[in-house]
């Protein structure tokens, strides 16, 4: 696969350093993602890095059904971060059927991608 440029670099670049990290438009002060050029809030063009807290809720989740020798189930989720931010992700190390909406989690970059675990 090619490497993706600009800000999706950048961001992959960090999570391959076991950093997760989010853009933070200096004009207006509020956080973005998933990477972007442009502010998607006030349209500013200087969009700086900072360290996410990694603290986030569960606002949706869903089960994907696999066979076991598939790999099994698993959950998709978008959890809000405390920056107020949503990402798409998962939470690990709990059945899939026990993550519910509200619940707190904290992420952990893993091979490259950010996951949750229940805080």
């Amino acid at each position: 696969m090619a490497t993706p440029p600009g800000p999706e670099k950048r961001y992959l670049d960090a999570l391959a350093a076991g950093r997760f990290e989010i853009q933070k438009c200096s004009a207006c002060g509020k956080h973005v993602f998933y990477p972007r050029v442009l502010c998607p809030h006030c349209g500013a063009g200087d969009l700086g890095w900072v360290a996410a807290s990694g603290r986030g809720t569960v606002y949706s989740t869903t089960v994907v059904r696999r066979k076991p020798a598939d790999g099994g189930d698993y959950n998709v989720c978008l959890v809000d971060l405390a920056e107020g931010v949503r990402m798409m992700s998962r939470v690990v190390s709990v059945p899939p059927e026990s993550v519910k909406i509200g619940m707190r989690v904290t992420a952990r970059v893993a091979a490259d991608l950010v996951e949750f675990l229940p805080a």
